[in-house]
């Protein structure tokens, strides 16, 4: 697994990965949506991305579904959940800073969970990348509420799919 370290502060998780492969393949990750939609989101429930808009004040827009279709839903509805990113910075192929939350199917934000800011950085290794992404929240209790959803627990499980996705490039 590539996953190597997670840790837990008062308002902030990061979790860092480490693959053989060269920064470069690791950027496209973020860059290529269908790659995207691969790996982002725990096995079983994967992305689909209608919009990535990869640059700076650009926005992507994706929802989550089953295995076998059904869109999952934050709130156990069988509403289609929608999530946004807005892209703040993005510096090639090493870092990008997003912001991210439950959005509707424009990318405008919805409902009653706070939006939150994560970063990554890619760094090479002697045998390949290490990514570190760190998602802050404003509060101690938006960081629980999100962790309380499996947000943590997820996004571990999808970068655990990433180096298939690597071993086939």
């Amino acid at each position: 697994m590539p996953v190597i370290d997670t840790t837990k502060q008062a308002t902030s998780f990061t979790i860092v990965s480490e693959f053989d492969a060269p920064i470069e393949r690791v950027w496209q990750l973020w860059a290529d949506p269908r790659k995207l939609e691969r790996w982002w989101g725990p096995p079983g429930f994967p992305a689909t991305f209608i919009r990535h808009d990869f640059a700076v004040q650009g926005k992507s827009v994706y929802y989550m579904s089953s295995e076998d279709g059904t869109p999952a839903s934050a709130d156990g509805s069988d509403a289609t959940s929608y999530a946004a990113w807005r892209f703040v910075s993005i510096e090639a192929p090493r870092a990008l800073e997003i912001d991210n939350g439950f959005s509707d199917e424009t990318g405008e934000p919805i409902g009653d969970y706070a939006w939150n800011r994560f970063s990554v950085r890619l760094e090479p290794t002697a045998s390949g990348t290490r990514m570190t992404v760190e998602t802050r929240f404003a509060t101690a209790e938006e960081l629980a509420q999100m962790v309380g959803l499996g947000m943590l627990e997820g996004s571990v499980q999808a970068q655990s799919q990433i180096d298939a996705i690597l071993a086939e490039d």
